[in-house]
């Protein structure tokens, strides 16, 4: 029983660790971007010997992957898609999808800039952002399919997953709300407005 409660120990102390690393890590990427971070800086940010930070994480990609991760867990993202994908109103479907949407962006739209500007000088990041934005489509593309019968008579499912994918840029949340000043409340109010009005038929 002993070597199990010290596994135990163990394992969450690891986990603190991992979760202390990513926090520090999430406002060095933000502040001074994730090329010129290191896992030096972020060592003597978080007073962790490099030694530990690349035996939890091996690269700085790795520690995105985390950050990723508790992003999704902070916002619920599993959860709440399931929830949209299984509630039977259509324009309730959607606006769920926006109200997700905006929690994401409200929590991190910080994540997605160091998504991108990761992207743009390596290689290896690119390629990770691209699978990412996959993954949003794919999942997107499920609540279209099931809105299918009733989508408006002139949308096919493309045309109607390209109009909701452009919704949802992290971009446009960034336009109305960091530099328009809409409170995210009122930005998720119209992205669910505009996603029924534009999508279904009357």
């Amino acid at each position: 029983m002993a070597v199990k409660g010290s596994t135990g120990h163990r394992q969450r102390q690891a986990e603190a660790t991992k979760r202390e690393v990513a926090r520090i890590a999430r406002a060095l990427f933000a502040e001074h971007g994730y090329v010129a971070t290191t896992i030096s800086t972020i060592s003597a940010e978080a007073d962790i010997p490099v030694q530990t930070i690349y035996s939890a994480f091996g690269s700085k990609a790795k520690i995105l992957d985390k950050i990723t991760e508790l992003w999704m867990s902070e916002t619920q993202t599993t959860s709440r898609a399931a929830a949209y994908l299984n509630e039977p109103d259509p324009a309730r479907q959607l606006r769920m999808l926006a109200e997700l949407n905006r929690r994401q962006m409200d929590v991190g739209s910080d994540v997605v800039v160091i998504y991108q500007e990761a992207a743009a000088s390596d290689p290896q990041m690119a390629e990770t952002l691209r699978n990412v934005l996959a993954a949003r489509e794919r999942e997107i593309r499920k609540l279209i399919d099931a809105l299918a019968p009733r989508l408006r008579s002139d949308l096919t499912v493309d045309s109607a997953l390209d109009l909701t994918l452009a919704l949802t840029l992290p971009e446009l949340f960034h336009l109305l709300v960091v530099e328009r000043g809409w409170s995210p409340l009122r930005y998720e109010a119209w992205l669910g407005t505009t996603l029924v009005s534009q999508l279904l038929r009357d």
